[in-house]
């Protein structure tokens, strides 16, 4: 076999046929645990909870992911993802069959902590790394960008089945919601056991050339130390930064199924509509803003999707209560192409970070753990400005404060650009 097309060396068509199938797997697995975004009053009245209650468990979830992050960096550096991702598609997948059968609430914060370990521990420090390594350094925004859009374009597509499903079995068949909802689940849980083999067999453990170097030349070095040569980088800290903030305009958007409902009267269907509609611009957003990306200035491209989500998201407050459900369509449409294009892009900052591959699975670790710490005090901030303040002041206190979290991640990816600049001026041989 030549070097061109070594494990170590794959083509570039054997590369994108590995992105294809890691997206694959990663489509199913988070629509499933984050199913409140198109069915949260469903779920709150099948399983017989309060809302309070509900964010309580994607708090402890998102606990879980802060635990597990670091853990899950250092696993990745040391299992080949193939086992990680398919063994927490099996997993997540058992875990659903249990949540379908819509225990008492004790029984649903377990659920939510084994989905924790199943898809943080497991699955995410290892599904980043994978796409990191197979992708040039010169193509992280297009891989990354391919990356989010295309695990969008799985769930947008399931999502869509799903609610179709949901609604002949509501209406036509005149069926229970909570039966049908119930049936949702087994949907996702079904379509994770048949991706989990797929995962297993056709990602390729691949390691860059001079992996085997690196490790040689490393192999003194102790867990503290590298994580002492990762935290003291400015780069490090910004890209978490803007991850951080980005992730939060992209909470932002979980709520809208509940605020549209309750204040704008529309009927759970509808909202759900709109929901899986904007699930269809993470596709066109994070493609986009990835080969942006590439061909423009990563760190520019993410700063200025950063502020127009930022804004988008501050103009919902504004809206009427008797605004259209063209407009609102419109609004929502806007905000998930920004904020999924901020998503589709981020991550490919770790390139700008210049760290070794060796560590990369522990850096993203590190990053991931101020980068998703959202999943820990967004919901219970979101709860708390709802038992304070009821209804629209809630809502637009919580978007307000979200967007401007938005503008000071712009701030940091700008910041990032400068520090670049002056990386490569002084890489430059003297004239």
């Amino acid at each position: 076999m030549s070097a061109a097309a070594s494990p170590q060396n794959p083509t570039t068509l054997q590369r994108y046929v590995q992105l294809a199938v890691i997206i694959g797997g990663a489509g199913p697995i988070y629509p499933l645990i984050y199913l409140r975004q198109n069915f949260e009053v469903t779920i709150l009245e099948s399983f017989g909870m309060t809302t309070g209650q509900l964010l309580e468990s994607y708090e402890m979830l998102g606990w879980m992911f802060v635990l597990t992050y670091l853990p899950s960096g250092w696993l990745a550096d040391r299992v080949p993802p193939r086992f990680l991702m398919s063994f927490s598609l099996v997993a997540t997948a058992l875990l659903g069959i249990w949540f379908s059968t819509m225990p008492e609430y004790p029984a649903v914060r377990t659920i939510f902590i084994g989905w924790g370990i199943t898809t943080g521990l497991t699955f995410w420090s290892a599904l980043i790394k994978a796409v990191a390594v197979i992708g040039k350094p010169e193509e992280q925004g297009r891989f990354f960008g391919i990356l989010d859009g295309g695990r969008g374009l799985f769930e947008a597509i399931l999502a869509t089945i799903a609610v179709a499903l949901f609604a002949y079995w509501l209406g036509g068949l005149n069926q229970e919601p909570a039966e049908a909802l119930r049936k949702v689940i087994w949907f996702y849980v079904l379509f994770m056991f048949v991706m989990a083999p797929v995962v297993l067999i056709f990602v390729k453990d691949n390691r860059p050339a001079n992996g085997a170097l690196q490790a040689s030349a490393n192999r003194h070095s102790t867990l503290l130390q590298d994580l002492r040569t990762i935290m003291t980088r400015e780069e490090i800290w910004l890209s978490a930064i803007c991850i951080l903030t980005g992730y939060q305009l992209f909470w932002a958007t979980y709520s809208f199924s509940a605020y549209m409902q309750t204040y704008y009267g529309l009927t759970a269907v509808a909202v759900a509509s709109i929901t899986v509609a904007k699930l269809w611009m993470r596709p066109i957003g994070a493609a986009a803003a990835g080969f942006a990306g590439d061909f423009l200035d990563r760190e520019s491209v993410l700063g200025i999707l950063l502020l127009l989500s930022a804004v988008s998201l501050a103009s919902l407050i504004v809206l009427p209560a008797n605004a259209g459900v063209a407009i609102l369509l419109g609004m929502v449409l806007l905000i998930g192409i920004l904020t999924y294009g901020v998503r589709g892009i981020f991550w490919s900052t770790l390139e700008s970070c210049d760290i070794s591959d060796r560590i990369k699975g522990l850096a993203i670790g590190v990053i991931s753990l101020l980068g998703y710490s959202p999943d820990i005090y967004l919901p219970l901030i979101n709860a708390k400005l709802l038992e304070r303040f009821p209804g629209k002041l809630g809502y637009s206190i919580y978007f307000a404060g979200i967007a401007l979290c938005g503008v000071l991640g712009a701030l940091a990816a700008w910041r990032l650009k400068r520090i670049i600049f002056r990386r490569e001026r002084q890489a430059l041989p003297d004239v």
